[in-house]
């Protein structure tokens, strides 16, 4: 048997292997860029406060974590970026428009910090720093999107807007319309922890 044929024959095997290499990096690489129990794990279905009706989300830059009340007492929980501490805010305002693939410009404000920044990245580039969907959120310059830092996600690394992993955007992006209340807060909803997952621990909320 020549070289080339123990190659050809060797190749699909060594190609599965790789494919299943790359996956499973893929999945550690998300439980380490902001996935792991240090801000409550990845996306996971919580119990919550019954107060808040279905269909809101909350967003609590003190737990950073995304939460989407799909019922009474029950919401999806996703790990977020959050803002740097000179770029901190809160209040409640809602979801005034969605876009796919959304195109970014950097603000003046950003410029002047980096003026080697992009004037423009085009909706669907891999280095897109808005990911692969964006909410956005009233008349603000402010969203919740998608990113192409994965890393930085459970980190406070944004300038004032919420950055998700892209697959957890666009869980998000169907499961929410235009006009959904948001409430973004610096309040945490479980002192000393992080909401837990719906495994036969009951969390209440704490405001």
């Amino acid at each position: 048997m020549s070289v080339y044929s123990s190659i050809a024959r060797l190749l699909p095997v060594l190609l599965a292997g790789m494919t299943a290499l790359t996956f499973a990096s893929s999945a550690n690489a998300q439980t380490m860029w902001g996935g792991s129990s240090e801000w409550g794990g990845g996306r996971q279905t919580v119990s919550f406060s019954k107060k808040h009706a279905p269909g809101q989300i909350i967003v609590s830059f003190g737990d950073r974590r995304l939460y989407k009340v799909v019922s009474r007492g029950r919401a999806v929980s996703y790990p977020i970026a959050i803002p740097r501490n000179e770029a901190r805010w809160q209040g409640v305002t809602n979801v005034s428009m969605k876009r796919k693939n959304p195109a970014w410009r950097p603000t003046p404000s950003m410029l002047r910090k980096n003026p080697r920044l992009p004037s423009w990245v085009p909706g669907g580039h891999p280095m897109n720093p808005l990911g692969v969907r964006a909410l956005y959120l009233g008349s603000s310059t402010y969203r919740i999107h998608g990113t192409d830092a994965p890393w930085t996600i459970g980190k406070a690394a944004s300038s004032g807007c919420i950055r998700m992993y892209n697959s957890d955007v666009i869980d998000l992006y169907k499961r929410t319309r235009v006009g959904t209340r948001v409430t973004v807060t610096w309040k945490r909803y479980k002192s000393g922890g992080y909401a837990k997952a719906n495994n036969g621990v009951k969390y209440s909320s704490n405001w």
